[in-house]
């Protein structure tokens, strides 16, 4: 069983302490520094900023105007132009957003450092890039005094989760609030699921079983005409490891964030000690996709993760198209078992949360972060978030591999997958270059070959 209190205090500042992390700067953005923690400065009109304008992006921050405050978007960024102007049409014309708008061309920042420029004009943030940039965002954010909402995963890779992890510290040190893109810690079903599986209605916990498998998600198209490496892999972002931490990562990180909860029974820390599993890329490499476009991802995945009482979590995530579907988080306790959102206790009748009591929790995570920020209540995401996201990827580490990982080996020696050290600019070298055959082929991990920690 966990030893809860040893947990807590290795996992917080004595977690930074022991990985290597106090000692860590956080790449790209700069020195930490104690600033100002966020205010409205007379005024209960909160200043908002957008980084990331894509259909995510402006979903976020259509839930984050559906809390009905007194909110003004002052900042949009995007590294390419075209998303953001066409972020900033659609909300012209959106007329139950016309008076939340508070921004001119000026506040239109593109380009790599745009974020940077964002953040300095606003109360709160809203990151919503593509992964592999979450952690530096964030870092930044922090550093410049920012409550923030970052979208999930928080990053694709070790040394981002380290970066993450710093700023965890500094945004608790400073009493920021932050909000994960993990809704399903924000809803009524979820919370009062978990609240009856922690309070013993089906015993001790056996394993979980958490499934993220459907068809085929968006290809963004043909690469345009004259369009540098750069400028398409960002644009194509979901097929590329060092932008999106494949979908192991992307996607099924909602799941394995549910198992975390579970198996952590109140430990925001919790996560497996070690983990071991297989995946490859089967559908897309097919002539039934245009495979050249498809990037260095899998396309389906199986990893098996072990905690330190012994428990089990099997986890599963696909993206085939006309195979059995399925997402959801299941539960074996050793007196019933459960399923996102009932439990069924042995000899007992089944319980089902009522969905007529259930809200949108896009826009719940929104409505408790507003009301943290406004009341001084604490809200800090950060910690569970940068956890769950480390656990799928120390999951990706051992399906690319074929390899058991430990979850220790995994954060202090996990390779970089993300260019930290590099300026990027749309002329840079991407991570990850097409082979001769114009396809990504070359860099697709192959078990029993891929080092995870080269």
């Amino acid at each position: 069983m966990f030893d809860q209190k040893r947990k807590t205090n290795v996992t917080r500042r004595g977690f930074l302490k022991t990985t290597g992390i106090g000692s860590l700067g956080l790449i790209a953005a700069g020195n930490l520094r104690i600033a100002r923690g966020a205010n409205v400065a007379g005024s209960d009109c909160l200043k908002v900023a957008l980084i990331g304008c894509g259909r995510r992006g402006l979903g976020c921050l259509r839930d984050r105007f559906a809390v009905g405050d007194n909110v003004k978007l002052t900042a949009l960024a995007d590294v390419a132009e075209k998303p953001l102007h066409s972020a900033m049409d659609l909300l012209k014309t959106q007329e139950e957003h016309k008076e939340k708008l508070a921004i001119d061309e000026e506040h239109l920042f593109s380009g790599f450092d745009g974020y940077q420029r964002a953040i300095e004009s606003c109360d709160q943030v809203l990151i919503a890039s593509p992964p592999g940039f979450h952690p530096v965002h964030y870092a930044y954010a922090v550093e410049k005094g920012k409550h923030v909402f970052v979208e999930k995963p928080f990053g694709v890779d070790a040394p981002g989760f380290k970066i993450c992890m710093k700023a965890n510290q500094v945004a608790e040190d400073k009493k920021l609030t932050v909000c994960g893109g993990y809704q399903r810690r924000h809803q009524p079903s979820y919370l009062e699921w978990i609240k009856r599986i922690q309070d013993g209605q089906i015993g001790d916990i056996r394993s979980t079983r958490v499934y993220w498998n459907g068809g085929q998600v968006w290809i963004r198209g043909v690469r345009g005409e004259n369009e540098s490496e750069m400028s398409f892999q960002v644009r194509d972002w979901y097929f590329f490891n060092w932008l999106s931490g494949d979908n192991l990562i992307e996607q099924h990180c909602h799941n394995i964030d549910i198992a975390n909860w579970i198996h952590g029974k109140g430990d925001r820390m919790a996560h497996p000690v070690k983990c071991y599993g297989m995946g490859g890329r089967q559908w897309r490499k097919t002539p039934i996709l245009p495979y050249n476009e498809c990037g260095n991802v899998f396309d389906h995945h199986y990893v098996e993760y072990q905690y330190a009482d012994g428990t089990i979590m099997h986890s599963q995530c696909r993206q085939i198209n006309g195979c059995w579907n399925s997402v959801t988080e299941k539960v074996e306790g050793t007196q019933g078992r459960g399923e996102a959102c009932w439990l069924k206790p042995d000899g007992g009748s089944r319980w089902d949360f009522p969905k007529k009591q259930n809200k949108n929790a896009y826009v719940q995570e929104h409505i408790d972060q507003v009301e943290a920020i406004r009341n001084g209540k604490y809200l800090h995401d950060g910690w569970h978030s940068s956890i769950s996201s480390m656990t799928a990827i120390m999951g990706r580490m051992a399906s690319y591999s074929g390899q058991e990982i430990t979850w220790d080996a995994a954060v202090e020696k996990g390779s970089a997958l993300f260019p930290y050290d590099k300026e990027l600019t749309f002329e840079t070298e991407p991570p990850v270059m097409p082979g001769t055959d114009g396809t990504y082929e070359h860099a697709v991990a192959i078990p029993g070959q891929y080092n995870p920690f080269a």
